[in-house]
């Protein structure tokens, strides 16, 4: 049974795609599940972060692999890939239509990650908008929360708002992703913390989507 694959797309840069990206592999990889990374950015952010959890320990990619695309290759890399792994995540770039939608119609999940801002949100219509254009299903996740702020209220219930599946679990605005990520780990790796927990509930429920449509 070929294996699912998840787009991690958002418009607008600064959202928080790569992150989220490399965290829910590792997710998956806690899982036990077997995960292929495709980075479609030019910026190479998601492969730099590949090869420095490579140098660093050759053991913490023992079921993790990963490629690169153009967006016109995309669909062949990822039937490929799905055919051995029980994941496939492709990390997008923020452009413009003709080079997100390939890797959209790849994909047996859209998920969109929002930060906290209203622009970003605007932003994630267009995605949205796209993806249902394809026929695909998209999760909404609100990255860098701040619970208990107005700004998160209100960016929450504008979300509601757009007729698309949010995500219960949410990322929270944590220094450790970004001292992880630098590291080539994930905050959900290493002792137990809520950026920990944050993760594995997102792995979790992800699983639960492609499983249940």
């Amino acid at each position: 049974m070929a294996g699912s694959v998840i787009t991690v797309a958002q418009q607008k840069g600064g959202s928080g795609k790569t992150t989220v990206s490399a965290n829910l592999a590792v997710g998956f990889l806690r899982m036990g599940r077997s995960v292929a990374l495709v980075d479609i950015d030019p910026q190479g952010s998601l492969g730099r972060w590949f090869m420095t959890r490579l140098e660093a320990d050759e053991s913490a990619v023992e079921g993790l692999e990963f490629a690169t695309s153009s967006a016109w290759g995309i669909t062949y890399e990822c039937r490929k890939l799905a055919e051995r792994c029980d994941v496939v995540i492709v990390d997008t770039p923020p452009k413009a239509d003709s080079d997100l939608r390939p890797a959209l119609r790849a994909a047996d999940l859209v998920v969109v990650p929002v930060s906290m801002s209203h622009v970003d949100l605007w932003a994630t219509e267009g995605v949205l908008d796209l993806a249902r254009r394809e026929d695909r299903e998209t999760l909404v996740v609100l990255n860098r929360t701040r619970p208990n702020t107005r700004l998160a209220r209100d960016v929450a219930e504008a979300a509601e708002k757009m007729e698309a599946r949010i995500a219960r679990a949410q990322i929270a605005n944590r220094v450790s992703y970004a001292e992880a990520f630098g590291l080539g780990r994930s905050a959900a790796e290493g002792r137990k913390t809520p950026a920990r927990a944050e993760i594995e509930a997102l792995a979790a429920e992800v699983a639960e989507v492609l499983e249940t449509g």
